[in-house]
């Protein structure tokens, strides 16, 4: 009986060792690393969207959308930015994926579009 109260305990067990040992924390003060909680918290869209604001800081328009029923496995992105402007689709696309590429290698797909922002 107890040995079947641990068997059910044991996804719940490694779930939390992996959230724990998913980020390694340099320290606690000001400045530290975003701990476990908090990035697990936060969702893959926003994750992505976060490292692309990062990178292209001249986004005008972001969308992050989740399209594999909700598991993470596959994402469409559509970016404007300023970044953009005079660059051929194929460079536009290879901006996106190299800012995004440790995260692009956890996941099954992506599908990206790309836009450079009008000019007033």
């Amino acid at each position: 009986m107890l040995r079947h109260f641990f068997k059910s305990l044991e996804p719940l067990t490694n779930k939390l060792t992996r959230t724990i040992s998913g980020v390694g924390s340099s320290g606690n003060g000001a400045g530290a690393a975003v701990s476990p909680f908090e990035r697990n918290c936060e969702t893959k869209e926003q994750q992505l969207s976060a490292a692309l604001k990062k990178t292209l800081p001249g986004i005008t328009y972001i969308s992050v959308e989740d399209i594999s029923g909700g598991c993470g496995a596959m994402f469409e992105i559509s970016v404007e930015a300023k970044e953009f402007i005079g660059l051929s689709t194929v460079k536009q696309h290879r901006l996106v994926t190299d800012s995004l590429k440790k995260e692009i290698a956890e996941m099954h797909g992506i599908r990206i579009h790309t836009s450079p922002s009008k000019t007033k």
